[in-house]
């Protein structure tokens, strides 16, 4: 859970399962995030094995994050979970409404 804990990082692994994306393409697809806070959740999830970081030798200089293999099967894992709260997400209000 420590691997995919924080606010951001079940939503950068899902977006970066569908193709690799550049710093600023993260940015824009999450809206409310700082670069500060995308920075570390990018770091953190590198360090973790989650997303590789493709720098490429480029001027301007080009960076790109991919989602490994191990960030792959934590998908699974993430669409179980996502199920899951959707299927009980109002239960609350069953509980009190009961």
């Amino acid at each position: 859970m420590q691997a995919i804990g924080g606010k951001w990082k079940t939503a950068l692994l899902w977006q970066l399962h569908l193709r690799p994306y550049r710093f600023a393409e993260l940015r824009r697809l999450l809206p409310g995030i700082s670069e500060k806070v995308l920075t570390q959740q990018l770091r953190q999830m590198e360090t973790d094995g989650l997303i590789s970081r493709h720098a490429y030798e480029e001027v301007p200089p080009r960076v790109e994050y991919s989602i490994t293999p191990l960030g792959l099967s934590l998908n699974d894992a993430v669409t179980a979970m996502s199920a899951w709260g959707k299927q009980h997400e109002n239960w609350k209000d069953r509980q009190q409404a009961a």
